[in-house]
């Protein structure tokens, strides 16, 4: 194996989203900070409800998927295709808004505490308008695997640690999502997985090296390329390993639309003004 090194560590932000939710986000459409094919990152971690209750009410996307991973709390969602689905600690929740979607996503109205993740991934532009869709996935459907020190639920993709190989519920997509939550104890770990993915890790908890450089929790790692990865902690840590096959397209962004020019973001403006983003 070829272990990838560290290249760039950067902070979260602080920001609000939704109806006022408190969030952490890593925001990545271009430049230097760029995480194609992901788009953005954001972390919800709060116990105290005001932080979070008021949740995300309905708002419309288009041109990209939606992924929603809770490891506490939980989440309801509601969509113009007529879905609706819950998850609660350890579920996901996979949305295509394609074309066109509106949807909410909201918090259990007795919940005290909450932490979870939704990262936006993007389309290939000729996937952009297809149908949308949704799928949510509980906490006892993603895969599990156990080496040494190392625990990992397997959300998408594929990936090896030990000498087990695992493919996690959503596979074959065309940017081969691999999204994965690791926990470490005191110790380290080698998680092989396919050079031509594009990959990031998040911290959550504890702090996690890679060769000499640390990254603390709140902090996004970005990776070289390589086949593997080699995680080392000092104490218990938590992170999400996450990464795809590089889009390499332009991305025009505005608000809750994504898509490849000016022009395709007009058209989903006026779409929603005229009340037929979602038709």
């Amino acid at each position: 194996m070829t272990a990838r090194t560290i290249t760039r560590v950067v902070s979260a932000q602080p920001a609000t989203d939704g109806a006022g939710v408190k969030i952490n986000r890593n925001a990545g459409f271009a430049g230097e900070l760029r995480m194609d094919p992901f788009l953005m990152l954001d972390e919800i971690r709060s116990e105290s409800k005001d932080d979070f209750i008021a949740g995300f009410p309905a708002h419309p996307h288009r041109g990209f998927e939606t992924v929603t991973y809770m490891r506490e709390g939980s989440f309801s969602h509601r969509d113009s295709m007529g879905n609706t689905g819950a998850i609660g600690g350890g579920g996901a929740q996979w949305m295509t808004a394609g074309s066109g979607v509106i949807h909410s996503e909201m918090p259990a109205a007795d919940a005290d505490r909450m932490h979870g993740f939704q990262f936006w991934l993007n389309l290939p532009a000729g996937e952009k308008m297809t149908a949308p869709a949704y799928r949510d996935i509980q906490a006892e459907e993603i895969g599990e695997l156990h080496h040494q020190d190392a625990r990992v639920h397997l959300i998408a993709g594929t990936l090896t640690l030990g000498d087990e190989t695992c493919a996690g519920v959503v596979t074959g997509k065309t940017t081969q999502a691999l999204i994965a939550d690791v926990n470490l104890v005191t110790g380290s770990a080698t998680i092989g997985y396919a050079q031509s993915l594009a990959s990031q890790f998040y911290v959550y908890s504890g702090a996690v090296s890679v060769a000499k450089t640390q990254v603390q929790a709140g902090q996004l790692a970005y990776l070289g390329t390589g086949d593997s990865v080699e995680l080392h902690c000092g104490d218990e840590a938590g992170l999400l390993l996450f990464g795809g096959v590089p889009l390499d397209e332009p991305v025009v962004h505005y608000g809750p639309f994504v898509m490849n020019t000016p022009e395709q973001i007009q058209r989903a403006l006026q779409d929603y003004r005229d009340g037929v983003l979602a038709s």
